[in-house]
């Protein structure tokens, strides 16, 4: 439940604050090349996921700690508190996920902060058969089958995918503007 509510409370507020960014936007062409490296960034990333099926070693010890990375206990575990995992959920907007990044980024195209927070809402409700599916197929697969691998080659095509949609489309608008000025 904090999940959700946090999604929805980030959806309201990226849908409210577009129209800041979209002035800011207009106003510094300079942001134009950093957007096009930032692109070029996830592809690079993207390629990486896909053809080795493993993140890149300075991403995986990102927020590490070494004194919290104590093994969980195993099996399912009564939990403590209701508040505290929901508090715990609500956190999970910080998380630094790009499939999280980019629901964020389609709640930013809606019209009102409401149809913000019911986009974001929507990619939580969907999303949590996402978050349970993977550990059950992991709990399920043969021993030489690796779910991770392929689900990290799924989100690497999923960057290229999108990175490569970005780009292109933003070449093919620079071209056809180009030609109708000649």
């Amino acid at each position: 439940m904090g999940r959700l509510l946090s999604y929805a409370l980030g959806g309201a507020a990226v849908a409210a604050s577009v129209g800041a960014v979209s002035l800011l936007g207009s106003m510094a062409p300079v942001l134009r090349p950093l957007w096009t490296l930032l692109h070029l960034a996830v592809l690079g990333l993207g390629l990486w996921l896909l053809l080795t099926g493993r993140q890149p070693a300075w991403w995986s010890r990102l927020g590490s700690n070494p004194v919290v990375a104590a093994a969980p206990p195993a099996g399912w575990q009564r939990m403590a508190a209701p508040l505290r995992a929901g508090a715990a959920g609500g956190m999970l907007l910080a998380l630094p996920c790009g499939l999280l990044q980019s629901a964020l980024l389609i709640a930013a195209l809606a019209n009102t902060p409401v149809q913000g927070a019911l986009a974001m809402g929507s990619f939580a409700a969907a999303s949590s058969l996402g978050l349970w599916l993977p550990g059950m197929l992991a709990a399920r697969a043969p021993g030489g089958v690796s779910v991770n691998v392929l689900m990290l080659r799924l989100a690497g095509a999923t960057l290229v995918a999108a990175s490569a949609w970005a780009l292109s489309h933003d070449l093919w608008l620079r071209w056809t503007a180009w030609c109708q000025t000649g």
